[in-house]
This record gives C-alpha cells, sequence and structure tokens, in this order.
C-alpha cells in the first residue's frame, strides 16, 4: 500500500487468491476476471479454480466465480481509501458472463427498489429517487468516478441540485454505499467496467438494492467478444436479476481504510482485516475483524 506499484500489488492479491482457492472444496470456473487466458498471470475468464478440480471429486459443487483481487489497485498504490479484495460466487450460469467492457449503471439502496430506469434520464431518476427517500434532491449525494466521459453527467447532476461525491476508482464500494446508511450515498451514476458492474450486482442481490446497467462497447473487437460470450445487443438495459441471479454469496475484506470497511493494519507479528460477508437467499451480512498471526503462537 501507497508503494506507487499498481501492477506488483495487483499480481500479489492474484497469486494469493489463487493459492486459497486451492484450499476450498469446489470445481469453480472464473466468468468474470480481469481478462482473458493470454494476459495471465490474472485470474482470468474461463481459468478453473478450486480443490475440486485438483481432486477430481464430482461431488464437489460447480460454482461461478466473479473475482476482482484488488479493486482499485490506484487506490491501493497510491494509499487512498476503499481499496477492496472482493469475490462473488453463485451457482454454474447465473452470472452474466460480461466481458472486460465497459458498463453504464445505476445503483440504488433497497428503498429505492423499483424506481430506477435507466432509459430515462438522470434527472428523471435523481427526483424518483429522493421522492422514495422521502427528501429534496438537494439532500441527495451521488457517488460518481472521476473520469472525462462523466463530465455531461456531473453538469446534469448538479443542475438538478444533488451532491456529488467524486471517486478516483472503486465503482464496486461506490454501488455497496448506496446499501450502507451511514455511508451518506443515495446512488451510484455513470459508466465503468463490466465486470465490476457484475460483481457489483451480486452484492445489492445479497441486501435488496436495485441496479440496471447497459453494456458500452469502447471497440468492434469488444463488441464481436461480447457477441460470441452470448451477451445482448448495445441497447439492453440489463435487470439486477439478470446480471447476478439464484443463490448469491458476495465477500469483500478492506485493504485501505475507506467508509464501507476497515483497511489492513498491521501490529508486531501480525495483522488485522475487517471482511463483509452476504448471503442473497438469507439476507444475511455478517462483518468480520480477524487477527492475523504471521507465526502461530505455540510455535
Amino acid at each position: 500500500m501507497g508503494r506507487g506499484e499498481r501492477d506488483h500489488a495487483d499480481h500479489l492479491a492474484v497469486e494469493a487468491m489463487r493459492r486459497r482457492f486451492d484450499t476450498i472444496d469446489i470445481r469453480g470456473t472464473v466468468v468474470i476476471g480481469e481478462g482473458e487466458r493470454d494476459e495471465a498471470p490474472m485470474l482470468y475468464i474461463g481459468e478453473k479454480v478450486g480443490g475440486g478440480w485438483k481432486t477430481g471429486d464430482e461431488r464437489s459443487p460447480k460454482v461461478d466465480i466473479a473475482v476482482d483481487p484488488l479493486e482499485g489497485t490506484n487506490l491501493c498504490a497510491t494509499g487512498a481509501p476503499d481499496a477492496l479484495a472482493v469475490i462473488a460466487m453463485a451457482m454454474e450460469g447465473e452470472f452474466l458472463n460480461a466481458p472486460d467492457t465497459y458498463m453504464e449503471k445505476i445503483a440504488v439502496g433497497p428503498d429505492c427498489r423499483g424506481v430506477i430506469d435507466l432509459r430515462e434520464s438522470w434527472t428523471w431518476n435523481l427526483e424518483r429517487i429522493a421522492k422514495a427517500k422521502n427528501k429534496d434532491i438537494r439532500d441527495l449525494t451521488t457517488i460518481i468516478l472521476e473520469r472525462d466521459r462523466h463530465n455531461d453527467l456531473i453538469a446534469e447532476v448538479r443542475q438538478a441540485g444533488a451532491r456529488i461525491r467524486l471517486i478516483g476508482d472503486g465503482d464496486v464500494a461506490g454501488a455497496i454505499m448506496t446499501v450502507k446508511e451511514d455511508s451518506g450515498i443515495d446512488v451510484l451514476m455513470g459508466t465503468g467496467g463490466a465486470p465490476e458492474g457484475v460483481i457489483s450486482a451480486a452484492a445489492l442481490r445479497c441486501v435488496g438494492g436495485d441496479m440496471q446497467a447497459r453494456l458500452k462497447w469502447r471497440s468492434e473487437e469488444e463488441r464481436a467478444r461480447g457477441i460470441k460470450m452470448g451477451v445482448c445487443g448495445d441497447d439492453k438495459i440489463y435487470q439486477l436479476n439478470e446480471l447476478a441471479k439464484g443463490d448469491v454469496l458476495f465477500s469483500a475484506t478492506g485493504v485501505t481504510k475507506g467508509l464501507f470497511l476497515d483497511g489492513v493494519t498491521y501490529f508486531g507479528g501480525g495483522c488485522k482485516t475487517q471482511s463483509i460477508v452476504m448471503r442473497s437467499q438469507s439476507g444475511t451480512v455478517r462483518i468480520i475483524n480477524s487477527t492475523h498471526r504471521f507465526k502461530p503462537m505455540n510455535s
């Protein structure tokens, strides 16, 4: 953290996560990862992970995995808040198999479920969200990635009267903040990565939030790859249950301290971490504070 080495930090996160997958009795397939097979050592789309593949035990459940070993590599490299290690799992075929392209998104908490519509303007959505929350639109806070492509969006939100929190990276954390009551965030808007969109959808499924998304191709090559992977056309609006369906598990661990989770802190001989684990079927949300010792006490 804070050493300016984003690629090295990402590499270490990937290798650590790979080793840990080998200890879990699953036959997992990465359907949302950091790229294609030729981009290894990343956890690539189509990679097989989990101890079940190694043992050949057909009783090990087949699961699809959406993963971002270090969500917010720039955040980690610069010591900025809200870098996370993120995993989501579902049974085989339950995640949208999205290519590594852009995705336009709007995400909200449970109190705004069913009121958003990505086919309408951002202002229309802000008005609907304010009404659902029984707020004045001036009291809404929107979280948006600080990118040049969002200049018009930012101008429209400000013209509508809502407040904005601009973030440099990490729109998974941004989406989840919409369901965290003390975050002060009401809605995430804008265009980010499609893989992060599916991971965000998995988290929102677990806590009753809502999200809509639309793929935004950056090239004809990306569009062709998406069609090959079976995704729909350019104007398709994906609902939350189309992005992540079935029984979904989501877990995130804080890397750097943020509004969502505390980061890793070190003490002599070990460290402390904070994680969140959520399940859609039961709606259970667990916050896990862990102490890790680099050497066992009895060694």
